[in-house]
C-alpha cells in the first residue's frame, strides 16, 4: 500500500503508532514497548542529543529526524506524512498504551467505513501517582483514519486536527497512561518551554498582555482546576498541581508582557 492510496474496504486495516520525540531516553523504551503490537511504528525526532535515536531503532527502522522546529502543528503534520497505516494513533514518549486501548484500536482493523476519529482518554500521573480530578484525566484526538485528517499547522502549541466532512468524534473507553512529570525540575523545564512557545505565537499575532492579566488568568485557572474541577479530591497532589499550573499560566502571560510592553 502506498502512502497516498485509498485503503480497500475488503482488506484488514493497518495501524501505525506515531511518536514525536526529543531527548526522551528515560521514557521512550517503555512507550514503544507498549506499542510493539502495531503494524508500523514511526518516530520523528526533533534533534535529540541523548540515546533517543538508539532506543527508537530497537523497535522500528522508520526513524526520521527534522530539527527545523516550527511548532507542534507543523511537526505533527510532518510525522503524519511519514505514516502509511490506514489508522494512526499518535502517542507521546511519556505515554503508555494500556491493554484496553490496544484492544479498541485493534478492533478497528475490521472497520468498514472509517468515518470516525477518537478522543482518547488520557490518565495523567505526576510525581508517581495518578490524578483523577482537576482536569488531569482528559481526552485528546489521537486516533484517526490517515487519509481523512490533518493538523492545523498555524498552531505552534496545543495543536488540533482538521477532518474531512462526515467524520464523527467518539470517545474511547481505554486510555493512555501519561507520565507527565518525573520531578520538579522536569516540570519547570517543560513548563518554561511551553510558555515560551505560547508567548512567541501570541507576539507574532500582534497580541499583548499585562501583568494584571497574567495574575487574573492564573487565579482563574487555579479556581477552575482546584475547586470547579475537583482537584481538591486528589489531596496534596491536587493542590500542588493546581498551584503549579497557575504558576505556569502566569509565566506564559508574563513572558508575553516582557516581549511587548516591558520594553516600551
Amino acid at each position: 500500500m502506498t502512502a497516498n492510496s485509498e485503503p480497500k474496504a475488503s482488506t484488514q486495516k493497518t495501524i501505525t503508532v506515531a511518536v514525536m520525540v526529543k531527548n526522551e531516553e528515560l521514557m521512550l523504551d517503555d512507550c514503544l514497548k507498549s506499542c510493539s503490537w502495531a503494524d508500523e511504528i514511526v518516530v520523528l525526532d526533533s534533534g535529540s542529543t541523548d540515546r533517543t535515536l538508539d532506543i527508537a531503532h530497537k523497535y522500528t527502522d522508520k526513524v526520521f529526524v527534522n530539527d527545523d522546529w516550527q511548532g507542534f502543528g507543523v511537526q505533527r503534520q510532518r510525522l503524519h506524512d511519514f505514516c502509511s497505516g490506514d489508522w494512526i494513533l499518535m502517542v507521546d514518549a511519556d505515554e503508555r498504551v494500556t491493554p484496553a486501548l490496544r484492544s479498541e484500536v485493534e478492533a478497528l482493523r475490521k472497520d468498514p467505513k472509517m468515518n470516525r476519529a477518537f478522543e482518547v482518554v488520557i490518565q495523567t500521573h505526576v510525581f508517581g501517582k495518578a490524578l483523577n480530578h482537576g482536569g488531569w484525566c482528559s481526552t485528546s484526538t489521537r486516533l484517526y483514519p490517515r487519509l481523512k485528517g490533518k493538523f492545523d499547522q498555524q498552531r505552534k502549541v496545543h495543536e488540533r486536527m482538521i477532518f474531512d466532512d462526515g467524520i464523527s468524534l467518539v470517545k474511547t473507553s481505554g486510555r493512555l497512561d501519561h507520565f507527565s512529570y518525573r520531578d520538579m525540575e522536569h516540570y519547570l523545564v517543560k513548563s518554561a518551554r511551553y510558555g515560551a512557545v505560547f508567548a512567541e505565537q501570541k507576539q507574532e499575532r500582534g497580541k499583548e498582555a499585562s501583568l494584571s492579566q497574567a495574575f487574573l488568568h492564573a487565579l482563574g485557572l487555579f479556581i477552575k482546576m482546584y475547586l470547579i474541577r475537583g482537584g481538591f479530591l486528589d489531596g496534596r497532589r491536587g493542590l500542588l498541581m493546581a498551584v503549579l499550573s497557575a504558576h505556569s499560566c502566569f509565566i506564559k502571560y508574563a513572558d508575553l508582557w516582557s516581549r511587548t510592553k516591558a520594553l516600551k
